[in-house]
Order: C-alpha cells, then structure tokens, then sequence
C-alpha cells in the first residue's frame, strides 16, 4: 500500500479477529469515516461515506484577477512607499511575512481589476467542430428511435463514426503538441495532466511529536517547517580545512 500511496481506513476485525474487508483510498480525506457494523453472513458489514464531486455538476462563475488591465506601475509606487524596517521592526519571519503578504494583497486589491469566468468541465482537445459532431450524433439518435428506418440506423452509424474519429485525432494532435513543448513550456504540460485527474490528491493528516493528528493547513506547514531543519547537517564551524 505504501508503494502506491494507498490509505487503508478499516482498523477493526470483519471476520473474527482478522481484518478481511478493506477500504483504500489514495487520499486519507476522501473518506468521512469508517465503522464496522452488522453482520452479513460470517462478514460484519463495513459503513462509510465517500466524498466525490458530480462531474456534471453545472459550475458556477468565479472571479479571477485581470492581470491585462492591471496598472504596475502604480503598484509598484504603492509598494515602495511603505516604510519596512519600522513595519517589521522587531519581529520574526512569519510576522514579516504575513506583514508583506497584507500589503500586496492590499495593493492588488487597488491596482488590479477582477473579472468574472465561468469553468468548463470540456478536456482541453474539446473544440467547435467536435460539438458539432457531437450534436449531430446526438440528432440522428432522435431521428432513428423516432422512425426506426435502415436509412436513419445508416446515418446514426456514420455520425459515430465520424465523431469518434474527430475526437481521437483531435486528442492524439493535442498530445503530440503538448509533449513537444514539455521542456519549453512546461506550464501548459503540467495544467494538461492536471486536468486529466478526476481528484486533487492533498497533503494529508500529519502527526506532531507529541502524537495530535494534524489536519488544517496551517499547522501541517509549521510541522514540515520545524522537520526540515531537523535533517540539515551541522558543521562545526572552529576546525575549518
């Protein structure tokens, strides 16, 4: 399971004192509990809820930064402006950086305008000639359910030939030129794997050394702070080459 980064998420006996009936997920938080209840047969059954989202689910619009019609100039003068030894006088890292994080949130805020997009669930091969086919399959279905004639069974057969054709050359061009362009343009690489995963996989639940279990972010950041500098080598610096 380790290989695979699976989770196994039934810690109690299902049949007799053994653990026979597993539950795995490759993300610990896709799983709202897991309880061992009644039996069926020899077998005690094995209740738990599974998060997934509906893919068909109609999204809704969101409003994203319009970097086009952002005005740099202006934030740049803005952010020079502020006097950061007396801001950050005084204090740690982390109050630094919250302190630098609010005035370019602060700065975006008044120099950037926000517009509004509307996400697709399309994959990213999906274009107006593919939809065309689509509908076109779609329309000749109707018309031989509705006169169940050899000519219309013909033509529903040509439609899918021709939208499964479209579709697979479409995607394989799109792959091609997205594998061409890795090294170059590894942003556009990256978002079309990204894409294709039907779920986000998370860092999961992390343990402090006391033994709490960890879930928000914010507290998983400071135990992979404080574990990174726990494996840095320590020279001594008084008998040097």
């Amino acid at each position: 399971m380790n290989t695979n980064s699976l989770q196994q998420h039934v810690n109690e006996p299902t049949r007799g004192n053994n653990i026979l009936d597993l539950v795995m997920t490759t993300t610990y938080l896709s799983i709202n509990g897991s309880e061992v209840t009644g039996k069926i047969g020899d077998h005690q059954m094995i209740d738990f809820s599974l998060e997934v989202q509906d893919p068909n689910t109609r999204t809704q619009h969101k409003q994203v930064l319009d970097y086009k019609r952002a005005n740099f100039e202006l934030m740049k003068e803005e952010l020079g402006s502020y006097n950061y030894e007396v801001l950050m006088n005084n204090k740690n890292a982390e109050e630094c950086y919250m302190i630098l994080k609010d005035k370019i949130a602060t700065v975006t805020d008044h120099h950037i305008p926000r517009k509004q997009i509307r996400p697709t669930n399309n994959p990213p091969w999906f274009s107006q000639k593919i939809k065309r086919l689509i509908n076109a399959r779609q329309h000749s279905y109707r018309r031989l359910k509705r006169y169940q004639t050899e000519p219309h069974r013909q033509e529903h057969i040509h439609a899918c030939r021709a939208d499964k054709r479209t579709i697979k050359s479409t995607k394989r061009n799109k792959e091609i030129t997205v594998a061409a362009q890795a090294k170059t343009n590894p942003k556009s690489f990256n978002k079309y794997v990204n894409d294709r995963r039907l779920k986000r996989d998370t860092i999961g639940p992390l343990i402090y050394p006391e033994g709490s279990t960890q879930t928000n972010n914010k507290s998983k950041a400071k135990i992979l702070n404080t574990y990174f500098p726990s494996v840095f080598t320590h020279e001594d610096l008084t008998e040097i080459p």
